[in-house]
């Protein structure tokens, strides 16, 4: 055989060889990674880029290595579980959750899939980990650190209107967490010689009623603990309370947008970021039950200004060099 024909022959194997490669490739089968959230898809968009950026800061390519399958329960935490047994139906390699609710029903509905929780209460309370450092089962992420959040809204918003003496504190009756949340409320209200006032809803439709409750009882003011449905009612809330002259503070800026006087919580983007590292960790072996549940490490404090303004509050300016954001 000649040198001419061994090259041919060389090239028209390296060729076969190549083409294999490629037809393998592009038959591989993405990864499916589920999203559960009781947001709205137009609520979570935000979050979602934040986590795609993540995994994409980590090489992951979407489409062609990754997919996510999302179920959005829009505001209607009853139907999560229902949502979560969808997502198992299409066997993700593991489930993104946004709230303590949602993990509940991923857990419940897939127990052997891996869950990272991007948002959530305290997981040890919620009796989704052992420990924090040591989690031991299927399910690992981030905490929010919520009761030590719930302390410091009643001290930024007296911070801004000293005179309220009531506050309300509007909570989701379906958070695993809320004994603590209420405990954290009332030990920051008793601290600085507030009534604190709480109504308890599940659903939207009692939403208003639970603001007519508030205002029989004189509150002040409004507190918005964090809620997987809270988000989806977020500017019907704050037209209410502003009816009423409430100065309101929540969890996320996204409220102070709407016309909150405050927010106050951890920085949920960065949240979503770094559970893109966690999924990561998964995706290539580790198990969740050894991967120690994080804590945030930014924390965001925003104020509208035009809303204190319309309300009547003058805003110390020591106050205002604090915030993060000002909405003029």
């Amino acid at each position: 055989m000649n040198n001419r024909r061994k090259l041919v022959i060389a090239l028209g194997m390296g060729a076969v060889g190549w083409t294999i490669a490629v037809f393998g490739q592009s038959q591989q089968v993405p990864i499916v990674i589920g999203w559960l959230t009781a947001n709205s898809s137009a609520v979570d968009s935000g979050v979602r880029a934040s986590f795609k950026e993540g995994l994409a800061a980590l090489g992951w390519k979407e489409g062609s290595q990754f997919v996510i399958e999302q179920r959005f329960a829009d505001g209607r935490t009853a139907q999560l579980l229902l949502l979560a047994g969808e997502l198992e139906a299409k066997k993700p390699a593991l489930i993104v959750t946004g709230s303590a609710q949602a993990t509940a029903a991923a857990t419940k509905a897939a127990p052997k899939t891996p869950v990272v929780m991007a948002i959530g209460a305290d997981p040890v309370i919620a009796g989704f980990a052992v420990s924090l450092a040591r989690p031991g089962g299927m399910v690992t992420g981030l905490s929010n650190m919520t009761a030590d959040v719930t302390e410091k809204y009643l001290e930024l918003l007296l911070a801004a209107a000293p005179k309220v003496k009531r506050v309300g504190v509007l909570i989701d009756s379906k958070n695993p967490t809320r004994a603590s949340l209420k405990k954290a409320a009332q030990r920051s209200a008793a601290q600085r010689s507030v009534d604190a006032h709480f109504a308890e809803v599940v659903s939207p439709e009692e939403i208003e009623s639970a603001f007519s409750r508030l205002a029989k009882e004189g509150v002040q003011a409004l507190i918005v603990v964090s809620s997987a449905f809270f988000g989806t009612e977020r500017q019907r809330i704050v037209n209410l309370a502003l009816a009423r002259r409430w100065p309101v503070i929540a969890y996320e800026r996204s409220w102070t947008e709407e016309g909150a006087l405050m927010s106050y919580g951890p920085d949920v983007y960065d949240n979503y970021r770094r559970a893109a590292t966690i999924v990561d960790r998964i995706l290539k072996g580790a198990k969740p039950g050894e991967i120690p549940f994080e804590q945030p490490t930014k924390f965001v404090f925003d104020i509208n200004r035009k809303t204190a303004h319309a309300l009547g509050l003058k805003i110390n300016p020591e106050l205002l060099l604090r915030a993060d954001k000002v909405f003029e």
